[in-house]
């Protein structure tokens, strides 16, 4: 037999298995067998590296019977055909002897047969269209079962006559059949041949040959019995075999015994136990590893019998001695062939129009069709009971001609061949090793292993089918594959599969090895083999299903080997169950809705609803119903009515009863919804804050948005009032009090076909508000993704096609920089694609609520969502929330044969009306209605009738009836009105219809009831959505093929989701349908304990019941098939557990309940406290319960009833409670539940029970390895599709973020999804950057983030508008004195100079920054001492400034984080790839002080080198341009401005495009050396000036020290290049602006004065640009001689009196325009950290200079915590802890052990003079009468010591102090103009102090000695000091003394 692995098996080996295996298929009863494939291929207990052996490849060495060796079919000594006689005719279709034997030349010859021989018609391959007439000895021949053929041959020929052929070789060549191999009778003799009517000779049945195409072998053993296979290990994703994925039985253990063995089937592939899987996996190369495996691989289980047989003679005997040795060439060729062919068809992904997604109706798929054409029988489909699905698979497949409605042909596993023949995914993840596709014969013999396994109650399921394939594909090429990415990690390996070539089987051997598996499973699989095309075989699976031989047979494969090495295939499902699933499923959305409509309509369903009348043996429930209307009308039984009212109930103030039942709670947000909220805004400040500048978050003002949501009014209806509720529109500013609902409304739009205009108005609005940030939020954002034809908002194409694609995605939103799009869903796989628009770091999933067992929340609710629902079934604590009717669908299945016309949805309806109809009559008084209704409907019918008679106020449950298709919801609607009407239930409970496109509908018995529970007064009011139905009894019928997001209240308790079979094909349908019935749980009882409790009202609630399984359908097929083992276990899951045995005796529900041991009582007491009430709630633990006292007799329960008999832990507590039975007028029997607490209030602590079609349920149920449910792995989407086959398992342990990434690596959208064009845009990077995806569990509060999370982002665009600003009042205003003079012209738009010069100089400093300064002494002021401020210890801290939050105005200056469009261009931003270029340029000048070379450097970007003048293009730095005086330009500023700046290169304000608005300026941002990189990465299009590195640790004094040198140096140079040009010096603009970088805005005050002369004035403040300012005052006249000019500071409260002045001469600081021509021999003191700023205006005030400050301009400030004086750290040189140092260890004695420390001498200096000063001027204190004469200089001295400043420059301006006595003298760093002369002209207090500070000890000594100092001043040697440094920080020193 052919064996591509690796050479070639070993006959003996192959022997024994294969005779072992046909053995025990025929000797065998029991088990499934294990095939002959499994066995050689997948079977590890040898090593097979090198294997021995021929190969046959020829199919007829693939018989193993029919025949003997070539000692039986040949003649002896002969493999081949004897050799021709001479003269002889060999022309094909003629014998010998020249004799025509085709059947069509023949047919009407008489022909003599011999007796007990028949005619037969052979095959030959050089005339595939015809058939030779042979006769054949019948023995020879099988018989109808494929058996008791004698091996050999005889033969004669109806030619010439010639007989006696005793072998088929020495026949075939008589007859010149000519065979290029061996040739076999099974292979060539293929139809009995038999006489028409006419006496013609015509084709008959095929011969059925044992393990040919026409054989079955199939076990008798019953289906329930059949061994089930342990799952995959984390198998794969269950989609169908349809162009939709098929919902179903799981396809491997959808009802299996927890503790089935495995047979070892083929589809094992991995060799390890699910127990033993992970630990082997763990490390693949260890020798640990290696050596499990190994272990894992013995301990395989091997089955001891193989199959069944009907034969019941012996074995035969032959194979011991069958040799399959002959050459393998055919092999090598095969293997190319199928290769070449696979690549010519494509091995991609193809992309067929999915049904239900645009595509065509299913039976018009494309196929490849060859050949003569198959005619479809008529009446197929009456005769079958069901269309068959023949799904395409290899090759070509036939035409089909005739009765094509009833029959349906997809190419679904056709691409599923294709698509696990293409390892290009796989290959980037195992090397460069050569890697090989699954051949065609190794897929569908796979394939075949998979059908052979199913149950009769499976579907299969294409992604079951994908699974295998990858794991065998891995398992083949195990030595190759290394792990890879998204857990594909390969399999232990296996002995003799590492080095195996991938074409396993050979096309000869193919038909053979699928016969012998399909010999294992009944008839379930038959294997039809073709000799000339698929046709033939197709035209016998007809004729076969006509005839009804394939009535036990649910599939059928058809093989075609006749093409030489390719092989052509299809398979056929005809099993009834399967085929109808499938058929349907292929059906789209809206065939099927019209096909149900067609149905109703044609009054196909009558035949139907005359079936139903004739089950019910009383008569038709109609007639019933009349008689019981009639019977009963006028005197209707009142026991179910809600009047009465209990005896112990409250009453409010106005006497009516009141409950803890339902009540609408406030609108709050949850802790969870807080952080989801939190959440988009990162992600949102992410987007702003990244290079990309898609979104300036700085350049908003407000906030608004519109939600999106699917045509459905109540999800309308709820979004508008979740939204007026919120007062979200008050908070955005959007709307006034009081916002309407019909304002409300406008921000909600509804996609239908009116959208279109809604939607322009909001891009509209958009464009033309480009300072709002619009969010555009699509809720239910999975609902139709469909593509549409353009992406025009004036489109005028069909508005219902793409309706979400053409708005969304229009080119308006898309290119809008102020809209943000927020897809908001529950289901987001189809937008998680490799053409999602979605980044990956745009997602944003639900947070987890527990982690590592801790609550992370806090909540009062806990959310109990689908996966809650699934963990809480399966733990089998107590009775499933989710469970399926049996009873239902035995007689669902049962009417779908008996009906085969119909479209299940049709049957399933009106079946569930039919059992809610009997239900409600058994419920009213029929009892006998009982027999013809499930215990499940009876359940739910009890409780939504006796509910409201637990609560006073009549509060019920809600019952929840999904129908999807809207005609089926109608009808039933229509249909359980009439119900209710007839049995008097009007009042009762109400019916509902929930359609997408209409409202709700209420009676007005029920809205009054609503209204009153609620407290409504509105007469006009009406329930809009679900959730007003709070606690009424009703039942919603909710329609539509997908929900819309409507939420449903809490008192739902029942969701009855039993129609959806054929709507879940895919995980979004499924989770859709299934979030129905997410619910918050009330967290005070835990879930366990919730679960525990519904068990036991379950059971309580459960009704008695007679019915049985076999009683209750009169039709054949209503019995369930499943294994006593299967319902063993899944008794509590399945309702029908409890029809076995639910007998109760009329006379048990008098009796009373036996006590149950007290044991017992407070075990379950103790695990599962009753919500009983006060009295069970008051309870200690160890107290013994006591019974709530009710009315009527207690109930006995019984074991037998639902699920006690198999979980005894209920009995007791069952027992125990107290259940009150209806009334005498009550059928008996009928339970409701105990009248002590509102059931809608204990609802509201338990989820609610969900009802699933049994299909359904395996799905949900089925879990893989890891827990994982196996409907998880569905296909995410019907729009969209996998990737590859081969592809890795989503794992119960990945996150939501995993998740995500997974599919957007293994699913691409659809031709029909609006992201499949996306890649075609062109962009390297496809993502949208303003879209995000929120994700979350449905219902969970996702509407209630997103409005929170609108909240949040409006207040955090008002943050980011507004910025903390210092408000501060000026200082030293009280101590202002009034002047004589005053500038008199108030409305002066700038300073007279004459009049300015005559002003007197303020030397009071009033910026408040400087509270904590020395006061400076003038003639004007008197500071008297109590005016001293408070004194305050030198470490404490200094106290918060006053800072006031003001919104950023258009003219502000901004840092680094503000993006918009305008300033792009100038912050230089670039793509990515592009970079701004930028050079750098050394500067150097002289300057004698500094007594060396000044060296700088500039760095300028190329967008700024226009500034500057160079020696020639990229040359040496000249220059920086310089404006003329003269020069009037309104769009440039001619002062450049230079901003010194430290640690603060993201928090800094430099970008002025803003401030300047957009004029031409010169800004250069001055950087110390270490910090130029950071810098500039920050700001690369700023030029920057970098200070020397020795300035590095120097303080701001240094900068404008440098800043000023440098550019007086410039002017100069400027003055000397323009000289050239014939330009004076003195025009040459002299001015530079010296400014902070926290000056954030400026202001100007308009003055309103009614005289000039009049004091009296109003004034106005306004924001202005920083361009506005600097054109006013650089359009001062006589400007150039005014030195300093400067502004007022900010503040709040400002008062009239401050501004009364337009000009000042006084201090400026923070934004100082300086003439540095006129400041030439004035300099800031390059060594201050602090004051230099007052220090400097006081020496350019002595030097003569005019000091202007404009008063009626204004700087804000803005506080920053980082940078400036702060980035300079003052720390112990010995320890790395700062802490314990205070100002007061600053200073230390000369030579002493002081600890040093890291910081500037100077910065040291000042700092302990600001607080420690008293020390050295202890007579200064509060002494302000007696200053300190500080000369040349002003130093801090702390607030308390008050400074007189003196120039000791010659004609200088100084204070006259000649009646001034000093308490003090400060000599800082003097110069040679102080003289001992000049000091001699100052007056001290005895004792005064003296404090003289030098470099070093040696210029401390010579100034002492120079000045003549030791004449009036004592010194002593303890008096020196030094500041805290070492000697290499060069310490400064200072002297201090006593006034003699």
């Amino acid at each position: 037999m052919g064996n591509s692995y690796a050479g070639q098996l070993k006959s003996t080996r192959f022997e024994e298995v294969l005779h072992s295996s046909i053995e025990a298929s025929l000797r065998s009863s029991t088990l499934v067998p294990q095939p002959v494939f499994s066995q050689l291929y997948l079977e590890a207990e040898e090593q097979l590296a090198s294997l021995e052996g021929g190969s046959r490849v020829d199919n007829e060495d693939e018989e193993e019977e029919g025949e003997g060796g070539p000692d039986v079919n040949s003649p002896p000594g002969s493999g081949q055909l004897l050799p021709l006689p001479e003269g002889c005719c060999t022309t094909a279709g003629f014998c010998q002897a020249g004799k025509d034997l085709r059947l069509v030349s023949i047919s009407g010859e008489p022909l003599e047969v011999p007796v007990d021989f028949l005619l037969v018609g052979a095959k030959s391959p050089s005339l595939p269209n015809h058939l030779l007439v042979c006769a054949v000895d019948k023995r020879f021949l099988p018989d109808d079962n494929g058996h008791n053929a004698l091996l050999g041959f005889s033969g004669d020929c109806v030619g010439c006559g010639k007989k006696g052929f005793c072998y088929f070789t020495e026949f075939c060549s008589h007859i010149n059949l000519k065979v290029t191999t061996q040739p076999k009778k099974q292979k060539h003799l293929k139809y009995y041949l038999v006489r028409n009517a006419q006496g013609t000779l015509t084709k008959g049945p095929l011969i059925c040959w044992r393990g040919s195409e026409f054989r079955s072998r199939q076990a008798l053993a019953p289906t329930g019995s059949r061994s089930a296979f342990p799952p995959l290990d984390g198998a794969g994703s269950l989609a169908a075999f349809s162009c939709e994925p098929i919902p179903g039985m799981n396809g491997m253990n959808a009802s299996i015994p927890m503790g089935a063995q495995s047979a070892g089937l083929a589809l094992e592939l991995p060799t390890v136990t699910p127990a033993a899987g992970p630990a082997a996996l763990a490390d693949k190369d260890s020798p640990k590893h290696e050596t499990l495996a190994k272990s894992t691989l013995l301990a395989l289980p091997r089955p001891s019998v193989l199959g069944v047989s009907s034969h019941s003679g012996p074995p035969k005997k032959r194979h011991r001695r069958w040799s399959p040795e002959s050459p393998a060439a055919t092999d090598s060729s095969h293997s190319q062939g199928g290769g070449s062919r696979a690549k010519c068809e494509g091995t991609g992904v193809s992309y067929v129009p999915q049904a239900g997604v645009g595509g065509p109706p299913s039976v018009s798929f494309p196929v490849v069709a060859s050949g003569e054409p198959v005619s479809v029988p008529d009446n197929l489909l009456k005769i079958c009971k069901a269309k068959p699905v023949i799904f395409k698979g290899h090759g070509n497949f036939p035409y089909l001609c005739g009765n094509l409605s009833d029959v349906v042909v997809s190419p679904l596993l056709h691409m599923c061949y294709q698509n696990s023949q293409s390892v290009a995914r796989v290959s980037e993840h195992c090397g460069p090793s050569a890697i090989q596709p699954i051949s065609e014969e190794m897929q569908l013999l796979l394939t075949v292993y998979y059908l052979v396994q199913l149950a009769a109650d499976q579907v299969p399921l294409m992604e079951d089918l994908e699974q295998i394939f990858l794991r065998f594909w891995r398992e083949a090429h195990l030595t190759e594959i290394r792990q890879g990415p998204l857990g594909l990690q390969p399999c232990p390996p296996t002995p003799g599969l590492a080095v195996a070539p991938m074409t396993s089987v050979s096309s000869a051997q193919l038909p053979w090895l699928a016969g012998l598996a399909a010999s294992s499973c009944k008839d379930s699989v038959r294997v039809i083999e073709c000799t000339c095309s698929l046709a033939e075989g197709l035209s016998e699976m007809f004729r076969l299903l006509v005839e009804g031989q394939l009535a036990r047979t649910s599939y059928v494969v058809i093989i075609c080997a006749c093409r030489g090495a390719a092989i052509d295939s299809c398979i056929a499902v005809t099993g009834k169950y399967q085929a109808r699933i499938l058929s349907e499923s292929l059906l789209s959305p809206s065939e099927y809705q019209r096909e149900v409509h067609c149905e109703l309509v044609t009054g196909k369903v009558d035949s139907l609803g005359a079936f139903f009348s004739t089950l019910c043996p009383e008569g038709n429930i109609d007639v019933l119903l009349d008689k019981f209307h009639q019977e009963n009308q006028g005197h209707l039984s009142s026991s179910l009515t809600a009047t009465s009212v209990p005896k112990a109930v409250v009453l409010d103030s106005d006497g009516a009863p009141m409950c803890a039942g339902p009540h609408v709670e406030p609108h709050s947000t949850r802790p969870s919804q807080l952080a989801v909220a939190q959440k988009l805004l990162s992600h949102l400040c992410s987007i702003a804050d990244s290079s990309t500048q898609h979104l300036d978050l700085g350049s908003f003002e407000k906030v608004d948005f519109l939600i999106c949501i699917p045509p459905s009014e109540v999800t309308y209806q709820q979004t508008v009032l979740r939204l007026w509720h919120s007062g979200i529109l008050l908070e955005l500013g959007l709307e006034e009090e009081p916002v309407t609902k019909q304002r409300a409304e406008q921000y909600v739009l509804k996609l239908d076909s009116e959208a279109q205009a809604g939607f322009k108005a909001f891009v509209q609005n958009a464009f033309q508000n480009p300072h709002t940030l619009f969010i555009l939020i699509h809720d239910h954002a999975h609902w139709d993704l469909v593509r549409s034809a353009g992406h025009n908002l004036c489109s005028q194409s069909d508005p219902a096609v793409g309706l979400v694609d053409r708005l969304l995605n229009c080119r308006e939103v898309k290119e809008a920089p102020n809209v943000v799009t927020l897809h908001v869903t529950s289901l987001p796989y189809a937008l998680q694609t490799q053409h999602t628009l979605i980044s990956p770091y745009n997602e944003i999933h639900w947070p987890v609520s527990y982690s590592n067992g801790v609550d992370l929340y806090q909540e009062s609710k806990k959310y109990f969502g689908l996966s809650e629902l699934i963990e809480s079934t399966l733990s089998g604590h107590s009775l499933p929330l989710l469970r399926y009717d049996s009873p239902f669908e035995a007689m669902v299945t049962a009417l779908g044969k008996r009906f085969p016309h119909l479209h299940s949805a049709v049957i399933r309806t009106f079946v569930l009306v039919q059992h809610y109809a009997a239900a409600m009559m058994a419920v009213r008084g029929l009892p006998h209605m009982k027999n013809h209704t499930s215990v499940e409907t009876l359940e739910i019918v009890q409780n939504l009738l006796n509910t409201p008679r637990q609560c006073p106020c009549g509060h019920g449950l809600m019952v929840l009836l999904r129908v999807p298709c809207s005609p089926l919801a109608a009808v039933a609607c229509e249909r359980l009105a009439h119900v209710r009407a007839r049995l008097a239930l009007e009042e009762h409970f109400e019916i509902v219809l929930g359609s997408p496109s209409s409202g709700i509908t209420v009676g007005q018995h029920f809205v009054k009831q609503l209204k009153m529970w609620r407290k409504i007064e509105d007469m006009e009011w009406r329930p809009q959505t679900y959730l007003e139905l709070e606690g009424l009894p009703c039942i919603l019928v909710l329609s539509g093929m997908d929900p819309h997001g409507e939420s449903l209240p809490r008192s739902l308790r029942y969701c009855d989701l039993r129609l959806i079979n054929s709507s879940c094909l895919v995980r979004t349908a499924l989770e859709q349908e299934l979030g129905l019935a997410a619910y918050f749980v009330s967290n005070d009882v835990a879930v366990e304990k919730g679960a525990k409790n519904e068990a036991v009202e379950s059971d309580g609630e459960k009704p008695s019941s007679t019915d049985n399984e076999d009683e209750e359908l009169g039709v054949e097929g209503c019995t369930s098939e499943k294994s006593p083992g299967i319902r063993a276990r899944s008794c509590s899951h399945d309702s029908a557990a409890s029809c076995h045995s639910s007998h109760v005796s009329h006379s048990a529900l008098c009796s009373e309940t036996p006590a149950p041991p007290p044991g017992a009582l407070l075990g379950d007491q103790a695990r599962s406290p009753l919500p009983c009430g006060p009295m069970e709630d008051s309870r200690t633990p160890g107290e013994k319960p006591r019974p709530c006292t009710v009315q009527g007799p207690l109930l006995l329960t019984s074991a037998h009833s639902s699920g006690l008999g198999l979980q005894p832990d209920y009995g007791p507590r069952a027992g125990q409670r107290n259940l009150q039975v209806l009334g005498p007028s009550s059928p008996a029997g009928t339970l409701i539940l105990p009248t002590w607490q509102c059931s809608v209030a204990r609802a509201s602590r338990q989820p609610p029970i969900v009802l699933l079609p049994k299909l359904v349920y395996d799905m949900v149920m089925s879990t893989d390895s890891s827990g994982l449910s196996k409907a998880t792995s569905l296909l995410p989407a019907p729009s969209v599709t996998w990737t590859s086959s081969f592809r890795p398992l989503l794992s119960k342990t990945m996150t939501s973020t995993e998740q995500s990434l997974y599919y957007r690596q293994w699913t691409v959208p659809r031709p029909c999804h609006m992201d499949y064009s996306s890649r075609a845009d062109g962009r390297a990077d496809s993502f949208h950057p303003r879209r995000l995806l929120l994700s979350g569990p449905p219902q969970i509060g996702k509407t209630g983030a997103y409005l929170q999370f609108l909240s949040i982002l409006s207040r955090m665009l008002i943050r980011l508008m507004e910025v903390d600003v210092y408000d501060e009042e000026e200082i030293n205003s009280s101590l202002r004195e009034e002047s004589d003079w005053h500038y008199l012209q108030l409305s002066d738009p700038w300073p007279d100079l004459e009049l300015f010069q005559k002003m007197p100089f303020d030397y009071l400093v009033h910026d408040p920054k400087y509270e904590d300064a020395s006061p400076i002494c003038s003639h004007q002021q008197r500071i008297k001492s109590e005016d001293g401020g408070t004194p305050r210890k030198p470490e404490d801290v200094p106290t918060r400034r006053q800072t006031a939050r003001m919104r950023l105005s258009k003219y502000a200056a901004y840092n680094t984080y503000h993006h918009c469009e305008q300033c792009h261009q100038y912050m230089g931003f670039h793509p990515p790839h592009q970079r701004c270029e930028s050079t750098l340029h050394a500067f150097a000048f002289s300057y004698s002080m500094l007594g060396e070379e000044v060296q700088l450097r500039f760095i300028i970007p190329k967008s700024k080198e226009h500034h500057f003048v160079f020696s020639q293009p990229g040359g040496q730095l000249e220059s920086m341009r310089l404006p003329l005086v003269t020069d009037k330009s309104h769009e440039c500023i001619k002062s450049p401005t230079f901003t010194p700046t430290t640690g603060r290169h993201e928090h800094g304000l430099f970008n002025l495009y803003h401030a300047m608005d957009g004029a031409s300026h010169l800004h250069v941002l001055v950087v110390k050396e270490y910090e130029m990189a950071i810098y500039k990465k920050f700001w690369p299009n700023h030029i920057m000036l970098v200070l020397p590195s020795v300035f590095n640790s120097a303080g701001v004094g240094a900068a404008h020290f440098l800043i000023k040198e440098l550019s007086y140096h410039n002017l100069e140079l400027e003055r000397s290049r323009q000289e050239e040009l014939g330009i004076r010096p003195q025009d040459i603009w002299p001015f530079i602006v010296i400014s902070d970088d926290s000056c954030v805005m400026w202001h100007a005050v308009d003055v309103d004065g009614h005289s000039e002369r009049s004091r009296d004035f109003s004034w106005s403040e306004r924001n202005v640009s920083l361009k506005h300012i600097m054109q006013h005052i650089e359009a001062s006249p006589d400007i150039t001689r005014y030195a300093l000019l400067g502004l007022r500071k900010w503040a709040s409260r400002t008062r009239g009196g401050d501004l009364r002045e337009p000009f000042s001469r006084c201090h400026v600081h923070d934004f100082v325009i300086l003439n540095v021509d006129l400041t030439q021999n004035v300099q800031y003191n390059q060594n201050r950290f602090m004051c230099h700023d007052v220090d400097f205006n006081l020496r350019a005030h002595s030097a003569g200079l005019l000091l202007c400050r404009f008063n009626r301009f204004s700087v804000m400030k803005q506080q920053m915590a980082v940078g400036g004086r702060r980035a300079v750290h003052i720390t112990s040189k010995v320890s790395d802890s700062s802490a314990g140092i205070v100002p007061a260890q600053y200073i230390c004695a000369p030579d002493s052990k002081h600890a040093f420390l890291t910081a500037p001498a100077q910065l040291l200096l000042e700092t302990f003079l600001q607080h420690h000063s008293h020390r050295f001027f202890p007579l200064s204190l509060k002494n302000h009468s007696h200053p300190v004469l500080s000369v040349d200089c002003y130093l801090n001295l702390g607030p308390q010591i008050s400074v007189c400043y003196v120039s000791s420059r010659p004609h200088s301006l100084n204070l006259s102090c000649s009646e001034l006595r000093f308490s003090g003298l400060l000599l800082y760093l003097c110069d040679s103009f102080v003289g001992a002369s000049f000091l001699k002209k100052f007056h001290f207090l005895k004792g005064a102090t003296l404090c003289v500070i030098c470099q070093d000890r040696n210029s401390l000594r010579q100034t002492v000695v120079r000045l003549e100092l030791e004449d009036e001043w004592q010194f002593r040697l303890r008096d020196e000091f030094q500041t805290a440094n070492a000697k290499e920080d060069r310490p400064l020193f200072f002297l201090t003394g006593r006034h003699i």
